[in-house]
C-alpha cells in the first residue's frame, strides 16, 4: 500500500518522463512542503535543478538533503557524483566516492568506474586501469564489463600516445 506522498511522487516521475518538468516540480514541492524529509523528492528536485536550471548549488543542497534523510537511498549518491564531475570538482568527488564505498546500496562497480574516470582525466592511466579493473571485479552486468574493458583499452591507447610525445 502506498501513501499519498508515494503516489504523488510516482505521478511526478511520470511527468519527468513526459518532459512536463513544471508539473513535476510543483508535485515535488508539494511533497516536500508536507514531508520535508522525503528523500526521493529531494533527489528528484536536485535532478531538476541540475539538468533544467543549471543551478548546481540548489541541486547539491537537495542531493545532500536526500542523503541525510535516507542514507540507504542510492540515487542521490549517483547524481551528486555526476554534479561534482560536471563541475570538475575532483577532490570533492573523491571524498564523496570514499563515502559511497561504505553505503551498501551503492553499486561498487560504479564507484570504481568513477575513480577510474578521475585518474584518466588526470592522465594517471595506470591508476585508471586499476580502478576500471576493480569495477569489473565488482560488476555482474556483462554489458557493463565490456564497457569497463573498453575504458581500459582507451587508457592503454592514451598511454601509448602520451609516451610518443
Amino acid at each position: 500500500m502506498t501513501n499519498r506522498f508515494e503516489e504523488l511522487y510516482l505521478e511526478a516521475e511520470a511527468d519527468i518522463r513526459n518532459s512536463s518538468y513544471h508539473d513535476a516540480f510543483l508535485k515535488y514541492e508539494s511533497i516536500l512542503y508536507e514531508e520535508p524529509g522525503y528523500a526521493p523528492a529531494h533527489n528528484s528536485m536536485g535532478w531538476i535543478y541540475k539538468t533544467q536550471f543549471d543551478n548546481y548549488e540548489k541541486a547539491r543542497t537537495h542531493f545532500l538533503t536526500a542523503i541525510k534523510a535516507d542514507p540507504a537511498y542510492p540515487h542521490p549518491y549517483f547524481h551528486l557524483a555526476a554534479l561534482y564531475a560536471d563541475l570538475e570538482k575532483y577532490d570533492d568527488l573523491k571524498k564523496h566516492l570514499s563515502k559511497c564505498l561504505k553505503v551498501p546500496s551503492v553499486d561498487k562497480a560504479w564507484v570504481y568506474y568513477r575513480y577510474g574516470m578521475i585518474e584518466e582525466i588526470a592522465g594517471q592511466y595506470d591508476e585508471a586501469i586499476k580502478n576500471y579493473r576493480q569495477a569489473i571485479l565488482h560488476c555482474f552486468n556483462n554489458d557493463k564489463i565490456k564497457d569497463y574493458q573498453a575504458d581500459i583499452e582507451r587508457c592503454k591507447t592514451k598511454q601509448e600516445i602520451a609516451v610518443e610525445k
